[in-house]
């Protein structure tokens, strides 16, 4: 038996409404977008920077410590592409030195994966390269004030032009490259060295030093030269 209807039914306000015409349906889409225009300008662009607190012992957090890890051809080491630049990355125990700009990040990756797939820590000593094997431990020098720091590298980055080493907030500050970018260099440790001992490549300059020639300083050649000056040795640049 049929359900009676309602007493106060109006058939013709319960049949569905037709479509709005087109014209109108253009002018609701273009509101709807204006909207959401104006609801991305009002919200603020999430940026890198400094921790909202910074742990009290942060500037005796130690180097990382080198050791022999396995390398994989796959995984974080396969090559890929970024910005429409094509990086491959080494995946053998190479020797490297490289001079470039370094930057460093920090909130905004915390707590975030790595390449690696390790999680970003940006209070350890760690830094991420656009073509270095992952794994692998780099002594990272800042010429401008001599300080050194060995960091592990597990991460892909930077992609900005002439820029070579990401480092964490703790590496940079170790550094004092907090304020921005700076020059830096970079020298990798290999298997040999670190079966050697980290300071294994200082130990064979400072030998490569002692046997080779040495580099001419011009002003104090002609002190030398002329009696107002002993003759000093001046060690060579290290590579």
């Amino acid at each position: 038996m049929p359900m009676p209807s309602p007493p106060f039914a109006d058939p013709v306000a319960t049949r569905s409404r037709p479509p709005p015409p087109p014209r109108r349906r253009a002018a609701v889409v273009a509101v709807a977008v204006a909207l959401l225009l104006l609801a991305a300008c009002g919200t603020p662009p999430v940026r890198d920077g400094l921790p909202p607190s910074i742990p009290p012992d942060i500037d005796r957090v130690p180097d990382a410590v080198p050791r022999v890890e396995p390398l994989r051809s796959g995984g974080p080491n396969k090559p890929y592409e970024v910005l429409g630049r094509r990086y491959v990355p080494a995946t053998r125990d190479i020797a490297w030195s490289e001079v470039g700009l370094a930057s460093w990040y920090g909130s905004k990756f915390h707590g975030r994966a790595t390449a690696s797939g390790e999680v970003y820590d940006m209070f350890a000593m760690t830094a991420a390269h656009p073509t270095l094997p992952i794994p692998s431990f780099v002594r990272v020098r800042n010429p401008a004030n001599g300080r050194e720091v060995i960091v592990r590298v597990n991460d892909r980055g930077p992609f900005v032009a002439g820029r070579v080493i990401d480092l964490s907030y703790a590496a940079a500050r170790r550094l004092g490259l907090l304020a921005g970018v700076a020059p830096v260099e970079l020298r990798r440790l290999t298997n040999a060295i670190i079966g050697r001992g980290a300071g294994a490549e200082d130990r064979a300059a400072d030998a490569a030093d002692a046997q080779g020639p040495a580099h001419v300083d011009p002003l104090g050649a002609m002190l030398v030269e002329r009696g107002l000056a002993p003759a000093v040795r001046v060690p060579r640049p290290r590579p």
